[in-house]
This record gives C-alpha cells, sequence and structure tokens, in this order.
C-alpha cells in the first residue's frame, strides 16, 4: 500500500507545502497523532473506534487536511507542524 501521495488536496485559504519527504510525513503525523490522542477530533470521515490516532493521523495528513508550516532559520519561536 502506497504511503505517499503526488498532490495534497487544499483545504484552507492559506496553502501548506507539500510533503515532499517521508521523514516530514512520519513528523507531522506524530504530531497530529498527539492532538488526537489529547481529544482532538478527526479531519476526515473516519470511525475513531476503529482505529487508532496513528493510523487516523497518516490518513489526514495524506490527503491535505492537517495545515503545516516549514521552519526556516528565521522562525526561531515557530514550530514545524502546526498540526
Amino acid at each position: 500500500m502506497p504511503i505517499m501521495q503526488e498532490e495534497l488536496t487544499e483545504t484552507s485559504e492559506h496553502q501548506s507545502p507539500e510533503i515532499d519527504s517521508k521523514y516530514r510525513l512520519i513528523i507531522v503525523a506524530a504530531k497530529r497523532s498527539k492532538q488526537l490522542q489529547r481529544g482532538a477530533r478527526p479531519r476526515i470521515d473516519i470511525d475513531p473506534a476503529k482505529h487508532k490516532p496513528t493510523r487516523i493521523a497518516l490518513e489526514e495528513v495524506i490527503q491535505g487536511t492537517v495545515p503545516f508550516h516549514l521552519k526556516t532559520d528565521g522562525d526561531e519561536g515557530a514550530d514545524e507542524g502546526t498540526a
């Protein structure tokens, strides 16, 4: 089963950067998974009783429903993922 899609759909006015590596995909999904474990609701249509937060988070990132931004050298206080 392929993990990454070539294009992500955009869900907000501010365009998030593309997931350009498997490493970035895992980092963003891990941060989103923590949010789900703390009580956040899934952003995709999926039954949280049947799927673990890590699986839900990975699907959300792949489908492009998790906005994030890339940290640059000048972004000292910025977080890599706002997921």
